[in-house]
């Protein structure tokens, strides 16, 4: 005779939505540091001045803390979530358009640096889209 065990399944709707928001953290995070960290020889590769690469790697740190802790909470807010997609849309557009207008003050390295990072935040963008449909 076989004997049954009863396995509870415990479904967390929000954890594909938790996770896309860590990544999105976690690699926002790095890219700051290596903003803020490597300024001068990151200037020197991607073209704009060290002191808006330390700019902007200030913004990203503090970016990525609140999106972790939204990440880390039990219920995750939908309108915080909705504040991170928001943001996450206006910097790929912003990072695309620079890459159009401000052409001339990116080297090469740098024009296709702004554009992969645009795509990858695009991506986290729909990842957490995605998420949030899930809640449903």
């Amino acid at each position: 005779m076989t004997a049954v065990t009863a396995v509870t399944v415990t479904t967390d709707r929000a954890k594909f939505l938790r996770l896309a928001l860590a990544a999105d953290a976690a690699v926002t995070g790095v890219n700051g540091l290596a903003y803020l960290a490597a300024a001068g020889p990151l200037s020197g590769l991607l073209g704009p001045d060290a002191g808006l690469l330390r700019g902007i790697g200030a913004f990203l740190l503090v970016y990525a803390a609140a999106v972790g802790v939204l990440a880390s909470r039990r219920a995750v807010s939908v309108a915080g979530t909705r504040a991170v997609i928001g943001l996450n849309l206006a910097w790929t557009l912003a990072s695309l358009v620079a890459a159009v207008e401000a052409s001339g003050e990116f080297t090469t390295p740098g024009l296709v640096w702004t554009v992969l990072q645009a795509l990858v935040v695009a991506v986290f963008a729909e990842l957490q889209i995605m998420g949030l449909r899930r809640l449903r």
